[in-house]
Protein backbone atom coordinates (compact mmCIF):
# COMPACT_ATOMS: atom_id res chain seq x y z
CA UNK A 1 0.00 0.00 0.00
CA UNK A 2 1.31 3.45 -0.72
CA UNK A 3 0.82 6.41 1.31
CA UNK A 4 0.01 9.73 -0.47
CA UNK A 5 2.02 12.55 0.59
CA UNK A 6 -0.15 13.97 3.93
CA UNK A 7 -0.71 10.47 5.47
CA UNK A 8 3.44 10.10 4.56
CA UNK A 9 4.44 13.59 6.38
CA UNK A 10 1.60 12.46 9.10
CA UNK A 11 3.84 9.23 9.78
CA UNK A 12 6.91 11.03 9.68
CA UNK A 13 5.46 13.58 12.28
CA UNK A 14 4.27 10.87 14.71
CA UNK A 15 7.56 9.01 14.66
CA UNK A 16 9.79 12.10 14.88
CA UNK A 17 7.41 13.73 17.89
CA UNK A 18 8.70 11.35 20.43
CA UNK A 19 12.41 12.56 19.43
CA UNK A 20 11.71 15.85 20.13
CA UNK A 21 9.58 15.42 23.01
CA UNK A 22 12.29 13.62 24.56
CA UNK A 23 14.77 16.43 23.77
CA UNK A 24 12.70 19.11 25.00
CA UNK A 25 11.66 17.18 28.64
CA UNK A 26 15.57 16.52 29.44
CA UNK A 27 16.58 20.25 28.14
CA UNK A 28 13.17 21.89 30.55
CA UNK A 29 14.58 19.48 33.27
CA UNK A 30 18.38 20.45 32.98
CA UNK A 31 16.98 24.05 32.80
CA UNK A 32 15.64 23.35 36.32
CA UNK A 33 18.20 22.08 37.69
CA UNK A 34 20.41 25.11 36.10
CA UNK A 35 17.94 27.55 37.65
CA UNK A 36 18.68 26.13 41.19
CA UNK A 37 21.98 26.63 40.90
CA UNK A 38 21.90 30.30 39.36
CA UNK A 39 19.46 30.87 42.81
CA UNK A 40 21.97 29.76 44.94
CA UNK A 41 23.89 32.23 43.46
CA UNK A 42 21.84 34.97 44.39
CA UNK A 43 20.17 35.24 40.91
CA UNK A 44 16.28 36.29 41.48
CA UNK A 45 12.91 34.55 40.55
CA UNK A 46 12.65 37.79 37.87
CA UNK A 47 16.05 37.45 36.10
CA UNK A 48 15.58 33.61 35.29
CA UNK A 49 12.17 34.67 33.96
CA UNK A 50 13.24 36.90 32.01
CA UNK A 51 16.49 35.49 30.44
CA UNK A 52 15.74 31.58 30.42
CA UNK A 53 11.34 31.32 30.72
CA UNK A 54 11.50 30.65 26.72
CA UNK A 55 14.29 29.43 26.32
CA UNK A 56 15.01 26.31 23.85
CA UNK A 57 17.87 24.88 22.39
CA UNK A 58 18.99 26.92 19.45
CA UNK A 59 19.73 24.91 15.84
CA UNK A 60 21.56 27.35 14.88
CA UNK A 61 24.20 27.76 17.27
CA UNK A 62 24.95 24.18 17.21
CA UNK A 63 25.68 23.87 13.85
CA UNK A 64 27.63 26.88 14.19
CA UNK A 65 29.94 25.21 17.41
CA UNK A 66 29.58 21.81 15.14
CA UNK A 67 31.31 23.53 12.35
CA UNK A 68 35.24 23.43 12.38
CA UNK A 69 35.72 24.81 8.51
CA UNK A 70 39.39 24.68 6.85
CA UNK A 71 40.72 27.78 7.51
CA UNK A 72 42.03 28.28 3.69
CA UNK A 73 42.66 32.16 3.81
CA UNK A 74 46.14 33.41 3.38
CA UNK A 75 48.06 35.64 6.14
CA UNK A 76 47.79 38.19 2.89
CA UNK A 77 43.86 37.76 2.17
CA UNK A 78 43.47 37.30 6.13
CA UNK A 79 45.34 41.02 6.34
CA UNK A 80 43.86 43.03 3.14
CA UNK A 81 40.08 41.79 4.82
CA UNK A 82 40.77 42.84 8.53
CA UNK A 83 42.97 45.71 7.99
CA UNK A 84 41.23 47.18 4.95
CA UNK A 85 41.90 50.68 3.46
CA UNK A 86 37.94 51.62 4.09
CA UNK A 87 38.25 50.20 7.96
CA UNK A 88 41.59 52.19 8.48
CA UNK A 89 40.00 55.11 6.78
CA UNK A 90 37.21 55.00 9.22
CA UNK A 91 39.69 53.94 12.24
CA UNK A 92 41.28 57.68 11.57
CA UNK A 93 37.83 59.10 11.41
CA UNK A 94 37.15 58.09 14.68
CA UNK A 95 40.12 58.65 16.84
CA UNK A 96 39.34 62.18 15.75
CA UNK A 97 35.94 62.20 16.44
CA UNK A 98 36.14 60.32 20.12
CA UNK A 99 39.89 62.16 20.72
CA UNK A 100 38.61 63.89 23.93
CA UNK A 101 36.93 60.64 25.56
CA UNK A 102 40.09 58.19 24.22
CA UNK A 103 42.82 60.58 25.68
CA UNK A 104 41.25 60.55 29.12
CA UNK A 105 41.11 56.54 28.87
CA UNK A 106 44.44 56.30 26.99
CA UNK A 107 45.93 58.26 30.38
CA UNK A 108 44.03 55.95 33.04
CA UNK A 109 45.31 52.96 31.54
CA UNK A 110 48.22 53.26 29.57
CA UNK A 111 46.89 51.90 26.58
CA UNK A 112 47.81 54.03 22.83
CA UNK A 113 44.34 55.85 21.47
CA UNK A 114 45.05 54.03 18.40
CA UNK A 115 45.04 50.77 19.42
CA UNK A 116 41.80 51.06 21.47
CA UNK A 117 39.98 52.33 18.12
CA UNK A 118 41.86 49.43 16.38
CA UNK A 119 40.26 46.71 18.58
CA UNK A 120 36.98 48.28 18.04
CA UNK A 121 36.68 48.36 14.92
CA UNK A 122 38.42 45.09 14.20
CA UNK A 123 35.76 43.09 16.95
CA UNK A 124 32.59 44.83 15.33
CA UNK A 125 33.08 47.61 12.96
CA UNK A 126 33.12 50.53 15.26
CA UNK A 127 30.03 49.00 17.09
CA UNK A 128 28.18 48.10 13.88
CA UNK A 129 27.85 44.41 14.55
CA UNK A 130 27.32 43.33 17.32
CA UNK A 131 25.84 40.28 16.83
CA UNK A 132 22.17 38.84 16.76
CA UNK A 133 21.93 36.03 19.66
CA UNK A 134 19.98 36.27 22.21
CA UNK A 135 23.43 35.56 24.96
CA UNK A 136 21.27 33.44 27.65
CA UNK A 137 19.58 31.33 24.91
CA UNK A 138 22.85 30.77 22.85
CA UNK A 139 24.70 30.00 26.10
CA UNK A 140 21.97 27.59 27.53
CA UNK A 141 22.00 26.23 24.01
CA UNK A 142 25.96 25.23 24.72
CA UNK A 143 25.82 24.57 28.22
CA UNK A 144 22.86 21.93 27.73
CA UNK A 145 24.75 20.60 24.56
CA UNK A 146 27.40 18.93 26.69
CA UNK A 147 30.43 19.13 23.91
CA UNK A 148 32.15 22.25 26.14
CA UNK A 149 29.03 22.13 28.86
CA UNK A 150 31.46 22.98 31.80
CA UNK A 151 32.68 25.95 30.13
CA UNK A 152 29.75 27.45 28.60
CA UNK A 153 27.57 27.00 32.03
CA UNK A 154 30.10 29.33 33.87
CA UNK A 155 29.63 31.43 30.94
CA UNK A 156 26.00 31.38 31.18
CA UNK A 157 25.94 31.94 35.15
CA UNK A 158 28.01 34.59 34.58
CA UNK A 159 25.78 36.13 31.78
CA UNK A 160 22.66 36.15 34.64
CA UNK A 161 25.21 37.33 37.12
CA UNK A 162 25.38 40.62 34.76
CA UNK A 163 21.36 40.41 34.40
CA UNK A 164 21.01 40.53 37.79
CA UNK A 165 23.33 43.49 38.18
CA UNK A 166 21.17 45.21 36.11
CA UNK A 167 23.96 46.43 33.54
CA UNK A 168 21.88 45.62 30.29
CA UNK A 169 17.97 44.20 29.93
CA UNK A 170 17.53 40.42 29.05
CA UNK A 171 16.10 41.01 25.93
CA UNK A 172 18.54 43.69 24.78
CA UNK A 173 21.75 41.03 25.74
CA UNK A 174 22.65 40.73 22.28
CA UNK A 175 26.00 38.56 21.01
CA UNK A 176 27.55 36.05 18.97
CA UNK A 177 26.63 32.72 19.01
CA UNK A 178 28.95 31.94 21.59
CA UNK A 179 28.48 34.55 23.63
CA UNK A 180 30.39 37.00 23.30
CA UNK A 181 28.81 40.54 24.19
CA UNK A 182 28.75 44.35 23.25
CA UNK A 183 30.78 46.55 20.98
CA UNK A 184 34.17 44.89 22.79
CA UNK A 185 32.76 41.36 22.60
CA UNK A 186 33.48 40.02 25.82
CA UNK A 187 32.69 36.93 26.83
CA UNK A 188 30.38 37.02 30.51
CA UNK A 189 33.72 36.45 32.24
CA UNK A 190 35.79 38.86 30.78
CA UNK A 191 32.97 41.40 31.39
CA UNK A 192 32.77 40.86 34.98
CA UNK A 193 36.72 40.87 35.42
CA UNK A 194 37.02 43.95 33.07
CA UNK A 195 34.57 46.50 31.88
CA UNK A 196 33.97 49.24 32.89
CA UNK A 197 31.44 52.02 33.73
CA UNK A 198 33.04 55.15 32.95
CA UNK A 199 30.17 57.24 32.67
CA UNK A 200 29.07 56.60 36.36
CA UNK A 201 25.60 55.68 35.74
CA UNK A 202 26.03 52.43 37.42
CA UNK A 203 25.81 50.37 34.43
CA UNK A 204 29.00 48.86 32.63
CA UNK A 205 27.36 49.14 28.70
CA UNK A 206 29.23 47.95 26.26
CA UNK A 207 26.61 47.98 24.22
CA UNK A 208 25.42 51.43 23.80
CA UNK A 209 28.00 53.64 25.98
CA UNK A 210 30.96 53.93 24.15
CA UNK A 211 33.49 55.87 26.82
CA UNK A 212 32.44 52.84 28.53
CA UNK A 213 33.47 50.45 25.67
CA UNK A 214 36.81 52.72 25.27
CA UNK A 215 37.50 52.36 29.29
CA UNK A 216 37.05 47.95 29.22
CA UNK A 217 39.08 47.80 25.85
CA UNK A 218 41.74 49.51 27.56
CA UNK A 219 41.40 47.91 30.97
CA UNK A 220 41.91 44.54 29.86
CA UNK A 221 44.59 45.26 27.97
CA UNK A 222 46.40 47.17 30.64
CA UNK A 223 45.64 43.92 33.00
CA UNK A 224 47.06 41.51 30.00
CA UNK A 225 50.38 43.73 30.55
CA UNK A 226 50.67 46.59 27.80
CA UNK A 227 53.14 49.14 27.94
CA UNK A 228 52.38 52.11 26.02
CA UNK A 229 55.83 53.05 25.96
CA UNK A 230 56.14 50.50 23.20
CA UNK A 231 54.42 49.17 19.99
CA UNK A 232 53.78 45.83 18.99
CA UNK A 233 56.40 44.70 17.04
CA UNK A 234 57.85 45.40 13.39
CA UNK A 235 57.96 43.44 10.19
CA UNK A 236 61.33 42.54 9.03
CA UNK A 237 64.04 40.64 6.70
CA UNK A 238 65.64 37.63 7.18
CA UNK A 239 69.09 37.18 5.26
CA UNK A 240 69.47 34.67 3.05
CA UNK A 241 70.36 31.03 4.80
CA UNK A 242 69.29 32.79 8.44
CA UNK A 243 69.79 31.41 11.18
CA UNK A 244 70.53 31.65 15.21
CA UNK A 245 71.77 29.86 17.67
CA UNK A 246 71.97 26.83 15.70
CA UNK A 247 68.01 27.55 14.37
CA UNK A 248 66.46 28.25 11.23
CA UNK A 249 63.51 30.92 10.97
CA UNK A 250 60.72 27.53 11.07
CA UNK A 251 62.24 26.49 14.63
CA UNK A 252 62.96 30.10 15.58
CA UNK A 253 59.02 30.88 14.81
CA UNK A 254 57.46 28.87 17.51
CA UNK A 255 58.10 31.46 19.71
CA UNK A 256 60.26 30.06 22.37
CA UNK A 257 63.25 31.89 21.49
CA UNK A 258 63.45 35.69 22.62
CA UNK A 259 66.90 38.07 22.84
CA UNK A 260 66.95 41.40 22.55
CA UNK A 261 66.89 43.41 19.19
CA UNK A 262 70.63 43.67 19.15
CA UNK A 263 71.02 40.31 19.41
CA UNK A 264 68.68 40.19 16.68
CA UNK A 265 70.45 42.86 14.20
CA UNK A 266 74.08 40.75 15.24
CA UNK A 267 72.15 37.52 13.05
CA UNK A 268 71.65 39.92 10.05
CA UNK A 269 67.87 40.68 10.84
CA UNK A 270 67.01 43.86 9.26
CA UNK A 271 63.74 46.50 8.84
CA UNK A 272 61.38 45.24 6.18
CA UNK A 273 62.82 48.20 4.27
CA UNK A 274 66.27 47.34 4.72
CA UNK A 275 67.34 49.75 7.45
CA UNK A 276 68.60 48.61 10.95
CA UNK A 277 66.88 47.54 13.59
CA UNK A 278 65.93 49.95 16.33
CA UNK A 279 68.71 49.85 19.37
CA UNK A 280 66.12 50.18 21.96
CA UNK A 281 66.74 47.47 24.39
CA UNK A 282 63.48 45.44 23.85
CA UNK A 283 62.99 41.48 24.53
CA UNK A 284 61.63 40.15 20.71
CA UNK A 285 60.38 37.09 19.07
CA UNK A 286 60.10 35.84 15.71
CA UNK A 287 56.33 35.34 14.27
CA UNK A 288 56.38 34.06 10.48
CA UNK A 289 52.32 33.36 10.19
CA UNK A 290 52.77 32.13 6.39
CA UNK A 291 55.39 29.58 7.05
CA UNK A 292 59.50 30.61 6.77
CA UNK A 293 58.61 31.66 2.98
CA UNK A 294 56.77 34.23 4.06
CA UNK A 295 56.24 37.58 5.96
CA UNK A 296 58.30 37.83 9.27
CA UNK A 297 58.04 40.05 11.78
CA UNK A 298 59.88 40.39 15.39
CA UNK A 299 56.92 41.11 18.22
CA UNK A 300 57.19 42.15 21.58
CA UNK A 301 55.84 41.98 24.80
CA UNK A 302 52.50 44.14 23.80
CA UNK A 303 51.81 41.08 21.12
CA UNK A 304 51.11 38.98 23.63
CA UNK A 305 48.90 40.95 25.21
CA UNK A 306 46.80 41.34 22.22
CA UNK A 307 47.08 37.02 22.07
CA UNK A 308 45.88 37.27 25.51
CA UNK A 309 42.48 38.67 24.16
CA UNK A 310 42.84 36.43 21.35
CA UNK A 311 45.05 33.43 20.34
CA UNK A 312 45.28 33.80 16.76
CA UNK A 313 48.83 34.86 15.02
CA UNK A 314 46.77 36.34 11.97
CA UNK A 315 44.34 38.19 14.41
CA UNK A 316 47.37 40.07 16.87
CA UNK A 317 49.17 40.75 13.72
CA UNK A 318 46.32 42.40 12.09
CA UNK A 319 45.42 44.55 14.95
CA UNK A 320 49.65 45.85 14.71
CA UNK A 321 48.92 46.28 11.27
CA UNK A 322 45.61 48.42 11.11
CA UNK A 323 46.93 50.32 14.32
CA UNK A 324 50.22 51.64 12.62
CA UNK A 325 48.06 53.10 10.16
CA UNK A 326 46.97 55.14 12.61
CA UNK A 327 50.01 56.50 14.13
Amino acid sequence: MKLGLSAFVAVLTLLIAPIASAADHDFAKWLVELRQEAKELGISDRILDAALGNAAPIKRVIELDRRQPEFTMTFDEYLSKIASPTRARIAAKMLVEHDEILTKVSKKYGVQKRYIVTFWGVETNFGQYLGSFNVPHALATLAFDGRRSAYFRKELLNALKILEEGHIAPDKMKGSWAGAMGQSQFMPSSFLSYAVDWDGDGKRDIWGTKPDVFASTAYYLSKAGWSDDITWGRKVTLPKGFSMNGKNPKALADGKIRAKLPVWAKAGVLNADGGALPTKDLTARLVMPASSDGPAFLVYSNFDSILDWNRSNYYALAIGHLSDKLR
